[in-house]
């Protein structure tokens, strides 16, 4: 049914509106680039799904969010080097008439995940 993500933000309690996301198709040792985009306001990606229906396919996949220059363009003091750059979360698609959402909740210092509905 396809694959989405969104992003919250929760040091300032928001969506993290303006990150971006990189979506790659792992194959072996080979990460091969599917998407790069933005979050909208909402913290989600625009224009619906990374997949839609029928286009998700058995396998492993990566999301990218890069946490750092997210936080440095809202203002937060960053240390150098950053505790967290660039967060990566690699997932396993074992049935692809389901739906896959893998939202990210962020702060400088942290994060979390799951698989949503």
């Amino acid at each position: 049914m396809g694959l989405s993500t969104h992003v919250l933000d929760t040091m300032h309690g928001s969506p993290a509106a303006g990150m971006q996301v990189e979506l790659y198709r792992v194959t072996g040792a080979t990460a091969t680039l599917v998407k790069r985009l933005v979050l909208n306001t909402d913290g989600r990606t625009p224009g619906g799904p990374l997949y839609g229906d029928g286009e998700l396919q058995v396998g492993t996949y990566r999301l990218v969010f890069d946490v750092a220059a997210y936080f440095q363009a809202k203002g937060v003091a960053l240390p150098h080097p950053n505790f967290l750059d660039r967060v990566t979360l690699d997932f396993g698609v074992a049935d692809a008439a389901q739906h896959y959402h893998v939202p990210l909740l962020v702060s400088p210092w942290s994060y979390s995940t799951y698989r949503g509905s």
